[in-house]
């Protein structure tokens, strides 16, 4: 057979062969390979912008009654607790006996006091006189006063030890806190507040009116 023949017919089984494989009106293999085009790029960014966000882990801020006593000196300058008594000051002012973040913690109590019911003696004593006492301030100060600032002698404050005052714990203790103030027709006054204990190193109020009073009555130490 001829030679120009022979590479005749091998080429015309190659394109059979190729269009077996590759029926008309059908891709190739190398064509299934997607090509972004712009109208799939500005798909996918629309989808991409449209996607919510993943959520922030949120990080929880321990109760700190739950967290054990430290030695730490606590200080009247400090951030936190001005926080702490700008909430109690918003509290006089409204004549609200919320801002209990500013009171003792509970479960600081807890672990503090040496006697049978500490959980009863903090509610229906010491949160009870807390509230009589924002009350009876409140009458002083009036709506719209200023708070001024909060005075606190930290160089007079104590370490109290366990056997004193029903105690199984101990904590700082300090008397005489100065709260100044401006009334809306510009008065300054100011009042105490009779002892700030602490824990792990903050100030916190356990009395704001003297202990000493008529049951049931709110009080404002001098």
């Amino acid at each position: 057979m001829p030679r120009i023949t022979i590479v005749a017919r091998v080429v015309a089984s190659a394109g059979l062969l190729a269009a077996c494989a590759h029926p008309t009106g059908s891709t190739s293999a190398s064509s299934n390979l997607a090509t972004p085009t712009a109208a799939t790029s500005r798909s996918a960014l629309s989808q991409a912008r449209s996607a919510p966000a993943p959520s922030p882990s949120v990080t929880r801020t321990p109760d700190p009654g739950s967290l054990p006593q430290t030695t730490a000196r606590p200080s009247g300058s400090d951030p936190q607790f001005a926080m702490r008594m700008r909430e109690v000051w918003a509290a006089i002012v409204a004549g609200d006996t919320a801002a209990r973040s500013s009171f003792f913690p509970l479960g600081a109590y807890l672990q503090v006091k040496a006697i049978s019911n500490p959980a009863a003696d903090y509610r229906d004593r010491l949160i009870a006189l807390y509230k009589l006492d924002i009350r009876a301030l409140h009458l002083r100060v009036g709506s719209g006063a200023t708070l001024l600032g909060v005075d606190v002698p930290d160089g007079s404050a104590t370490w109290v030890t366990p056997g004193q005052e029903y105690n199984k714990g101990s904590y700082w203790r300090v008397y005489r806190t100065r709260v100044r103030y401006r009334t809306v027709a510009g008065k300054e006054g100011s009042f105490g507040i009779f002892s700030l204990i602490s824990w792990r190193g903050q100030w916190y109020v356990v009395h704001l009116g003297p202990i000493n009073r008529t049951p049931g009555t709110g009080a404002i130490t001098p």
